[in-house]
């Protein structure tokens, strides 16, 4: 259950992953049920990477002096883009 965690399963998917294991189905079932979780973690990548870029992007336009106009707390209190 440890590694299962580790490696970002959810308590539900170990769950199924362990049912399968206890002879309620095959390898077949744990490929798609692993396939489905390396999409999920795909999609994580993508959001950090993005996030990454935003976080960068602002920080670099940040002047690192007193100035009272700040890139970063401007980025914080703006809305969501839309999309």
């Amino acid at each position: 259950i440890l590694r299962g965690r580790e490696l970002g399963f959810s308590i539900e998917e170990i769950r199924a992953l362990l049912a399968i294991a206890d002879g309620g189905g095959g390898c077949a079932e744990v490929y798609a049920l692993t396939t489905q979780h390396v999409d999920v973690v795909k999609r994580k990548i993508a959001d950090l990477r993005k996030l990454e870029r935003i976080l960068s992007n602002t920080a670099a336009r940040c002047a690192r002096d007193a100035s009272p106009d700040c890139p970063i707390i401007e980025a914080l209190s703006a809305p969501p883009p839309a999309g």
